[in-house]
């Protein structure tokens, strides 16, 4: 049963555009539309359908005026892209898109929701709340502290009516490149021990892909949530890495076995693999408390989040019936 300051959705029945489909969460998120009857229009590179009456378009959004075009006719636009995971990258890019963006939802009267990572938090000791200030303490939380200024400046000056969304590390069926997808899911689907980084004993919060569309759309139809920064709703149980693993194990009806990979095994490995390497800024995350608190959201609309238990057994059968 919901409070009675649970916010009711205005339900516009205009187009809701997607800036960086294909991905796990502009998955969720235009399933998620789609159950609520609303158009959706696909938009990335080379775009694909998630329902069948999706419109796509192909835009890259370092194009200014692909991105204008893009936009053209919505109400509301949800930038949800992923770039190439390099701090390079990112610096030189994620300005770019954010300014493209706001100019494109400024010109054409769209609302714009921000999906936002936690990295311009940096370590924080204690929960991580809507409140908590920027304090990056890496190259890539720096550009999103950077990027999320931008946005919130165009929010200050009323050039776009928005709100910032923020999750936790995903994991969920489809999360294919999220950091449980290599080191718990993929080795268990093989009948091989999961693998942790940093310190096993350390509490984490992991939030559910499908969690996170649910409410992107919830917040994205919610008039009285813009010009806020939201939490999405991410389970509330304070899980260690160990606690989610064995519970991965159980679940998968596997041994319980877990792979520590040592902290001076990860210079050599940086140096073979680029991903590692590009991760090793973040490390923090991963050797101390890493606490998401969602409870905003569950107030203000009456929604929890999956449980871990359910979250785990949903993203187990997945990859079961995918035949991973």
């Amino acid at each position: 049963m919901t409070s009675p300051q649970t916010q009711i959705p205005s339900e516009p029945s205009g187009l809701h555009t997607i800036l960086g489909a294909n991905g796990v969460i502009a998955r969720e998120l235009s399933q998620a539309l789609e159950r609520q009857g609303l158009p959706v229009r696909q938009v990335s590179r080379h775009p694909r359908t998630v329902n069948p009456a999706d419109q796509l378009q192909a835009a890259d959004l370092l194009d200014a005026r692909a991105v204008l075009g893009a936009v053209a006719g919505s109400e509301v636009v949800y930038l949800v892209a992923g770039l190439v995971y390099d701090a390079a990258v990112w610096v030189a890019q994620w300005p770019v898109v954010m300014r493209h963006v706001i100019e494109a939802c400024e010109q054409h009267g769209a609302r714009l929701v921000f999906l936002d990572n936690v990295y311009a938090y940096g370590w924080v000791s204690g929960e991580m709340t809507e409140q908590t200030p920027f304090n990056p303490c890496s190259r890539k939380g720096e550009v999103r502290a950077a990027v999320a200024t931008q946005l919130l400046n165009a929010i200050a000056q009323s050039r776009v009516n928005a709100m910032i969304a923020r999750s936790a590390d995903f994991y969920g069926p489809g999360a294919a490149n999220s950091f449980l997808s290599f080191t718990v899911f993929d080795r268990l689907s093989k009948g091989k021990a999961p693998q942790w980084i940093g310190d096993p004993g350390k509490m984490h919060s992991f939030t559910y892909t499908p969690d996170a569309g649910r409410a992107l759309a919830l917040l994205g139809r919610t008039e009285s949530a813009y010009g806020q920064t939201w939490h999405l709703p991410t389970c509330a149980e304070t899980l260690t890495g160990d606690h989610f693993v064995r519970l991965a194990c159980q679940l998968a009806a596997q041994p319980c076995r877990l792979q520590v990979l040592p902290n001076w095994l990860l210079t050599p490995l940086s140096w073979l693999v680029p991903l590692i390497r590009e991760n090793r800024e973040m490390l923090y995350q991963l050797q101390r408390d890493y606490r998401f608190d969602s409870s905003k959201f569950t107030r203000t609309f009456g929604v929890g989040a999956t449980t871990y238990q359910d979250g785990i057994r949903a993203t187990l059968a997945s990859r079961a019936t995918a035949g991973h």
